[in-house]
């Protein structure tokens, strides 16, 4: 069997198209082309719109063509993904954007990986099986990317699961990503099931990352200051060797830097959880007056930080406040956390209402 094939299907408007998948996917191109399809813009060649009713001596003669090219001709069970995506995508709540991105060669499907969000069978067919193409669905108000696949192995079905958040830095083995989920062969069956079963989970799993990487701050900086402090209080170092001036200042500089470096987590991924928090509706709603306190410490470190007058140390030590309230006050930031969390929901058969907006941080990496 060829290592490089055509794959047919059917999509809305242009009858047969085609893709190639495989090393020598540029081969099957040339057979394509000599057959009579045009490549359009994505990438996905099609029948001029004279010849939409493909005939059976269209399809002799691309297989003519590719076989002489060493390229195998297949037909795929399903009809074209960017079909599929395109109805789920309409019946979701808010507003999707439906993209197919094809993997022609084998290797670049690997660049999914380090963005996979994913704890299921997604990430598993992504790494070790041929996915020529696959789906994208973009909400810009939640920030969430979903990818959808054909199935590996099977004629019917889909899977789907999630790109990490840009804030996230990648996903790939992260032990808080959702889990993807089986979709069936019908637009409307697959959304509903992404409404109710996937998404509350994506959710929670965005909760559970974004709290995550501000304990894990918190508790770093807070290990840093433990060790400045027992050194500034004694006046040596874990070493029992004398410290002077000189060099307490420069360990004080030198733990400014990594604060304010774990702090910058914080700035990014907290402003999304107190968005969250209703604290009169938990057993602790003192607890306001805090958030609050914690909320407006955010706006001035980020003003801070983007005042290019100060220098470095400037800057740091005019942050330490805003740090050192974070770390006075993490267990109200913390158990509030715990309260807000989004809850498992129930399966419904109406539409579900859009998601509530998880707002990106300005140090937010760019794919």
């Amino acid at each position: 069997m060829a290592d490089t094939r055509i794959i047919l299907a059917y999509r809305r408007g242009d009858g047969i198209v085609a893709t190639a998948r495989g090393e020598r996917y540029k081969a099957a191109h040339q057979a394509l082309a000599a057959s009579g399809f045009r490549r359009g813009d994505d990438w996905v060649h099609h029948l001029p719109s004279t010849h939409q009713d493909i005939s059976r001596t269209t399809v002799a003669d691309l297989i003519r063509h590719a076989r002489t090219r060493g390229v195998e001709v297949t037909t795929s069970s399903r009809r074209f993904l960017g079909d599929t995506v395109q109805d789920i995508a309409g019946l979701l709540p808010g507003r999707w954007n439906a993209r197919v991105e094809l993997y022609s060669h084998p290797v670049w499907q690997g660049d999914l990986v380090p963005w996979l969000w994913d704890g299921g069978e997604l990430a598993h067919a992504v790494q070790h099986e041929p996915i020529p193409y696959a789906a994208t669905l973009s909400d810009a108000v939640s920030g969430a990317t979903l990818l959808l696949v054909e199935r590996p192995g099977r004629r019917l079905g889909y899977l789907v699961g999630a790109l990490a958040p840009e804030s996230f830095e990648g996903g790939h083995g992260d032990q808080h990503a959702p889990h993807s989920i089986v979709l069936p062969p019908f637009a409307d069956r697959a959304a509903l099931m992404i409404m109710e079963r996937y998404l509350p989970a994506y959710e929670r799993a965005v909760h559970a990352r974004r709290l995550a990487a501000v304990t894990e701050a918190l508790d770093r900086i807070r290990a840093e200051h433990d060790i400045w402090t027992t050194t500034a209080t004694s006046g040596r170092y874990s070493e029992a060797t004398s410290t002077d001036s000189a060099a307490l200042g420069k360990a004080a500089e030198t733990f400014l830097n990594r604060a304010r470096a774990e702090f910058l987590g914080v700035m990014q991924h907290a402003p999304a959880l107190l968005d969250r928090y209703r604290p009169p509706a938990t057993g602790w709603p003192e607890d306001a007056r805090i958030l609050t306190r914690l909320a407006d410490t955010l706006i001035d470190a980020e003003s801070v930080d983007e005042d290019t007058s100060l220098t470095r140390l400037e800057r740091n030590a005019r942050l330490w406040p805003a740090i050192n309230t974070w770390l006075t006050h993490s267990e109200p930031f913390l158990r509030q956390a715990r309260a807000a969390a989004p809850r498992r929901q129930h399966p419904r058969l109406a539409a579900a209402p859009p998601l509530r907006a998880l707002p990106q941080g300005r140090h937010a990496p760019r794919r």
